[in-house]
């Protein structure tokens, strides 16, 4: 009987250093996911905000519910990282008529210059308009609701970066 004491003392002592260690870590405050963090309400994600950045910043699973809906909070390079790497431009770049004239098959965009990089940074320059024109009305049309992924890419990259991406150089 004695043992039996001893060994519920022991388990109890473990418990308590468990829930002390979860305590100073901060997470007994939220939910946290294997690796991450996951607020189960808007109002305990702002509570929590740098928790949730931190989280993001490093890599880490970090999401929130509102209602029925979750959102993913993401640090915007590892983002860009991974979106040029499974998103390839496939842009065309073509002599034409003494320029040079740049498209990518599948979308409704193209450019054309004097010289290559002119080409390249007016194709930059659609790029963003065409990031814009999804956002504000072409996101739930049929023929263009898929291009969430390259959106978020040209939105996420700077002129270099995007440059980088179109003739193949991006990662």
């Amino acid at each position: 009987m004695q043992s039996l004491v001893i060994a519920a003392r022991r388990h109890n002592r473990r418990r308590s250093y468990v829930r002390n260690v979860l305590d100073v870590l901060g997470w007994c405050s939220h939910t946290w996911l294997v690796s991450g963090v996951q607020f189960d309400s808007y109002s305990e994600a702002r509570a929590h905000l740098k928790d949730l950045l931190d989280a993001a910043a490093r890599g880490r699973v970090a999401t929130v519910r509102r209602e029925s809906a979750r959102a993913a909070v993401v640090d915007v390079e590892r983002l860009r990282h991974f979106l040029v790497s499974v998103c390839p431009s496939g842009a065309r770049v073509v002599p034409e008529a003494g320029g040079w004239s740049v498209f990518i098959p599948g979308l409704p965009v193209a450019a054309d210059g004097a010289t290559f990089d002119e080409a390249i940074q007016e194709m930059i320059d659609v790029l963003r308009e065409y990031a814009e024109d999804w956002q504000d009305r072409l996101l739930d049309a049929p023929n263009h609701r898929e291009n969430w992924g390259l959106v978020q890419l040209i939105c996420l990259c700077d002129d270099e970066q995007l440059r980088d991406w179109l003739v193949g150089q991006g990662r």
